[in-house]
């Protein structure tokens, strides 16, 4: 174990122009505590990490969603034409249109899908808010109650239950970005999240989640994004982004791990990613390296990296 944080690097040229502290937990495949780096005992929003046990609580609820539907109900979604086409259609099998939807209106993620919805003469919706997979799957299960944000709401306490029953006891609340209640975990905690997803049996709930994720990686986010590229080249594995640098994750050994960025940018969880799979003893494949750490560039030319600084990675030091 380590208290000092992992560190991501932006290189330009022969100068580290930022740097970037990350707090990390990663266990083993038996739940124990293999290493840690940084402020792991401190309360953290899982933010959109946590859609995962949201999406538990939904299918605890007894809610019809084809497993397409539970991967959209656990994704932080690009916003591109068929993320938006899913959404709806869920809606539509539950007799809901978007208008139904409380999450804030907002325009696709990235800059492309931005400009062709603009372009296509949209001004911004609730459905193309990247959570709106998770409101439609929420609506979905309150048989379309307008109220089901309202934090003492029976969805939200399961939610809540849900979230404590997979990692451990929420320790503050707020409200998210897209107006649901936000829950904060110690990041050690968080990091049984993606622990208990990994190993849940075929027949529970947080199983089917685990499956539906793998099996539709490009729902949970969308293209050029981490957690779809991790789950799309290396198969058995788990990964969810969330808001302020956040990640939740499961690699194909057992083991799990969640992972903030102090600063909140995101770009530092992908080289400590790679760094965590190549200590697994896989070979990274190219895709994702181009995603996780892409080149950095000027004039249109790589002139940097993004990188670790060297850091014990838990799997050739075990915690003490």
């Amino acid at each position: 174990m380590t208290a000092d944080p992992v560190v991501v690097e932006m290189v330009r040229g022969d100068l580290v122009e930022s740097a970037h502290a990350v707090s990390l937990v990663v266990l083993a495949p038996d739940g124990s505590v293999l290493t840690t780096a940084g402020a792991v005992d401190r309360p953290v929003y899982g933010r959109s990490s946590l859609k995962p046990a949201q999406a538990v609580a939904v299918l605890d609820a007894g809610t019809d969603l084809t497993d397409a539907e539970v991967a959209l109900a656990a994704a932080s979604h690009s916003g591109e034409p068929a993320h938006l086409e899913a959404v709806a259609t869920l809606l539509a099998r539950h007799g809901l249109t978007p208008d139904a939807l409380r999450c804030v209106p907002d325009l696709p993620l990235g800059i492309e899908a931005a400009h062709a919805y603009l372009a296509a003469g949209h001004l911004p919706t609730r459905l193309a808010m990247n959570c709106s997979g998770k409101h439609a799957a929420m609506l979905a299960a309150t048989h379309g109650d307008p109220d089901y944000l309202r934090p003492d709401h029976p969805m939200q306490r399961a939610c809540r239950d849900a979230l404590a029953d997979l990692a451990g006891p929420v320790l503050a609340t707020s409200t998210d970005g897209c107006g649901a209640p936000a829950f904060a975990t110690t990041l050690t905690d968080l990091a049984r999240l993606p622990w208990a997803l990994y190993h849940a049996g075929p027949g529970t709930t947080a199983g089917r989640v685990a499956t539906a994720m793998r099996a539709h990686p490009w729902l949970v986010a969308g293209t050029g994004r981490l957690d779809t590229a991790v789950m799309r080249e290396v198969p058995g594995s788990l990964a969810k982004i969330g808001a302020e640098g956040v990640v939740v994750a499961a690699l194909p050994d057992g083991t799990a791990l969640a992972a903030k960025v102090d600063d909140g940018h995101v770009r530092a969880l992908g080289p400590v990613l790679l760094d965590l799979l190549a200590a697994t003893g896989l070979v990274v494949p190219d895709a994702l390296v181009e995603v996780a750490a892409p080149a950095v560039v000027g004039g249109g030319r790589p002139v940097g990296v993004l990188r670790t600084r060297p850091w014990s990675n838990g799997h050739a030091d075990s915690a003490e």
